[in-house]
């Protein structure tokens, strides 16, 4: 038996008898061999084996272990992965029939757990997890059991722990597809975790498209009866859909068992309380582990992946309610739909986490069409534009939308008493021109009276305070914010008179009474009734990205901030003049000045203030409920996973969009503004798109220890370059590290398969160029 062999011998055995055979490290559970992903394609040579394996090659980092590759290469192998001490194994077990389970070979794992090892006659998917629970705390899904497919490898006899207990592995049974399928939904029958149920669109691992046409639109996104989507997962009649397709119920009760067609035994997916959960891999349009709700059923099946179609078909049929979809209350909130669902949580893992975790896609810069808000901030844009000496649009929106807050601050609210006041944060590089749009509020400011509002730098948390309480709105346009957000992860004790915080607790006292600190002499507290202050902050990118870490990403304050990474900077123009300012501009600016709501006199006005509630279209309401719920799901999947970045910026979404959309409407209309559906549609894909890119930034640039640092600036400099890739010299000198250093780092990225090292001939000599593997995307590597 080869378990009783020394390790050469046995891997030797195991390479006679077709199987992939590596050497490995024991307790990192992966080959012992640079750039090993080559043997996933084709099977070392005996002397290439021999070589790996004697010492006195390898004196120093002596492998001590063995691992076989699954799948082609070593004619269709697969592994069923018993985790968590095997505690479902005997449960397992007794499932498979006698002379089945007889002719497999069973390897007891160091953990407890087991490993059950055969062949297959038809080729084998990548891994899938069988059999998951959630964990006692609720915050964790644990998967029990799991396969290891095409592209995986497992640990085995005679590694330390690893025995053998019944079978030999270089004779392994050879199952027909039935035969898997029995061990396969064995194992799917102890499963007690379904994922969140897809209700739209979704990506497909197998092809790498979206399963949807580019215009496509999930109308069932959002839990209304008179959508036709959520009316067909109320009362639709799926059984029909599946039937119509080509499945076939095997098994009824309270769990239904569903067969794929072409499938002769066994079944492939599960119905209960109306979802529909997909096990098999081969059970295409569908994706394997998935749960679907009738409506993404049928749209798949009938109709190719188009739920815009579907829905129209449904509408006909008799679904939803009785006005088109074109013309509902002409409230079309696809696009808001259409966002929320570009990040779901179920979409992918990344970079083989394997912990739920979703993909993260860069969305890239903000485009030009969401720095278009109609009104005062448009006309203020097009001024800096116009006369700036480099002019760029994301500065000048980012100036004009401050100025806009500024000005409606303390003077309106929304339905729920939410204020305009917003915290703004350009990343613009030295030399990018940042310093013209603030130019243009000071004008504006200098031209309403109003210069002693303005602020620049913070001295201090208190300084901010004393500036409030002369003015009670405050408009500061800072150039220091780098050290501002320093502060967060400097301050360990979380001060509360840091100036983070100070911020952080005036934001969220908009709408309240803010308690001012008594000062010596003083016998009592002042207070500021609804405090406004509004910032427009700059940072240079590098420090930005440089300082950015967990406990930055879940702080309150960082989380309100609007960041707009403003790119290059504009081609340079003979510059204007700020002093110049446009009439309509003063006189905007000057009408919000005078404007005084509310019932009290005006001495009073300034003191306690009664804002204007501005209204709201039922279009519009029904657009920011739709959000919330968007929103609240996406909260929820990321305290399932326990991510708390995730949690804390999906939390902020909602709020953040419904003040844009408030700015939006006092922008378009000055004397009457209305919270309207297209000043909803733009401020939920701005909040959208900034969720979205701090996600991004989240796992692109926080680290978890100092090498997993190096490791992620790495895959950031061939993400960067030409074709994803870079030669060995050039990434060396990018990289700016010790070659001893840089070498662990590539081999580190190369074995988990982040890397691919290609051999090239230059000259006569042989050198090497890095590539990001081709599976990798953006946001992967954590």
């Amino acid at each position: 038996m080869t378990e009783c062999m020394p390790i050469s011998d046995a891997a030797q055995a195991y390479l006679a008898a077709g199987l992939c055979t590596l050497p490995a490290r024991r307790t990192e559970k992966r080959p012992a061999v640079g750039r090993w992903k080559q043997y996933q394609k084709g099977l070392p040579t005996p002397d290439e084996l021999s070589a790996w394996l004697t010492p006195r090659n390898n004196p120093r980092n002596h492998p001590d272990a063995v691992c076989i590759i699954c799948g082609a290469v070593s004619d269709n192998v697969e592994i069923i992965d018993f985790d968590g001490g095997g505690e479902l194994f005997v449960a397992w077990w007794r499932r498979i029939p006698a002379d089945l389970r007889d002719r497999l070979v069973v390897e007891r794992t160091p953990s407890g757990g087991w490993h059950v090892i055969y062949r297959c006659i038809a080729a084998v998917c990548g891994n899938l997890k069988l059999a998951q629970r959630r964990s006692e705390r609720g915050n964790k899904i644990v998967t029990l059991i799991e396969t290891r497919g095409e592209g995986g490898l497992f640990l085995c006899a005679p590694t330390t722990g690893y025995e053998i207990t019944q079978g030999d592995l270089c004779d392994l049974p050879r199952l027909t597809e039935d035969e898997r399928d029995v061990l396969l939904q064995a194992a799917w029958d102890l499963n007690e975790y379904v994922p969140p149920v897809v209700n739209g669109p979704m990506h497909n691992s197998n092809t790498g498209q979206t399963i949807t046409s580019s215009a496509a639109r999930s109308t069932c996104a959002l839990h209304s009866a008179d959508r036709p989507g959520d009316d067909f997962n109320v009362r639709g009649d799926m059984r029909a859909v599946l039937e119509q397709s080509g499945w076939s119920l095997v098994r009824n009760g309270e769990n239904e068992c569903w067969r794929r067609p072409g499938k002769t035994s066994g079944w492939s997916a599960t119905l209960k309380d109306r979802v529909f959960y997909v096990f098999s891999s081969n059970a295409e349009p569908f994706e394997p582990n998935t749960a679907y709700s009738p409506f993404s059923v049928y749209t798949l099946l009938s109709h190719g992946g188009d739920y815009e179609q579907a829905a129209r078909c449904l509408r006909l049929s008799g679904f939803g309610s009785d006005c088109p979809i074109d013309a509902c209350s002409g409230a079309n909130i696809s696009g808001i739909v259409a966002m929320a669902n570009a990040y779901r949580p179920e979409t992918a893992n990344i970079a083989g986490g394997g912990d739920g975790s979703p993909e993260i896609t860069d969305p890239g810069p903000i485009p030009e069409r969401l720095f278009h808000v109609p009104g005062l901030v448009e006309q203020v844009m097009n001024f800096t534009l116009a006369n700036a000496p480099y002019p760029n649009v994301g500065l000048a929106f980012c100036g004009a939308m401050a100025l806009q807050s500024y000005l409606c601050g303390r003077k309106i609210c929304d339905s729920g008493d939410l204020r305009p006041n917003i915290y703004l944060l350009a990343l613009a590089s030295s030399g990018t021109g940042k310093d013209f749009p603030r130019k243009v509020n000071s004008r504006v400011l200098f031209e309403t009276g109003h210069v002693n509002a303005l602020g620049d730098k913070f001295a201090s948390g208190e300084g901010i305070q004393d500036a409030l309480a002369r003015t009670s709105v405050m408009l500061f346009q800072n150039d220091e914010m780098d050290g501002v957000l320093r502060q967060i992860n400097l301050d360990r004790e979380n001060k509360r008179e840091s100036i983070p915080n100070i911020l952080l607790t005036l934001y969220t006292s908009a709408n309240d009474v803010y308690p001012m600190r008594v000062k010596a002499g003083q016998k009592e507290a002042c207070h500021i009734d609804q405090p406004h202050l509004t910032l427009f902050g700059t940072a240079t990118p590098q420090y930005f990205y440089e300082s950015l870490s967990q406990r930055m990403l879940t702080n309150g304050f960082f989380a309100r901030l609007i960041i707009v990474d403003i790119g290059k900077r504009g081609e340079g123009q003979t510059p204007g003049s700020a002093r110049n300012l446009p009439e309509p501009v003063i006189q905007i600016a000057k009408w919000w000045s005078e404007f005084q709501p509310g019932t009290r006199r005006a001495n009073l006005i300034e003191v306690h203030p009664e804002p204007r509630m501005v209204p709201c279209t039922p279009e519009a309401a029904e657009a920011i409920t739709a959000l919330q719920r968007q929103t609240e799901h996406e909260y929820d999947q990321a305290h399932v996973r326990n991510d708390e970045v995730a949690r804390v910026a999906w939390s902020r979404t909602h709020e953040n969009a419904k003040k844009l959309a408030l700015i939006y409407a006092c922008s378009e209309n000055h004397e009457n503004p209305t919270i309207t559906l297209p000043g909803v549609e733009w401020a939920s894909a701005f909040a959208m798109h900034q969720t979205r890119r701090q996600l991004f930034l989240a796992a692109n640039y926080v680290a978890e220890n100092p090498f997993h640092s190096e490791c992620l600036k790495l895959m950031r400099k061939l993400r960067e370059a030409p074709k994803q890739q870079l030669s060995h010299q050039v990434l060396l000198k990018r990289m700016k590290m010790k070659t001893k250093d840089f070498k662990e780092l590539v081999e580190t990225l190369v074995q988990r398969n982040d890397v691919d090292a290609i051999p090239v001939q230059t000259g006569g000599r042989t050198g090497l160029v890095y590539r990001l593997n081709a599976g990798v995307k953006e946001g992967e590597g954590r």
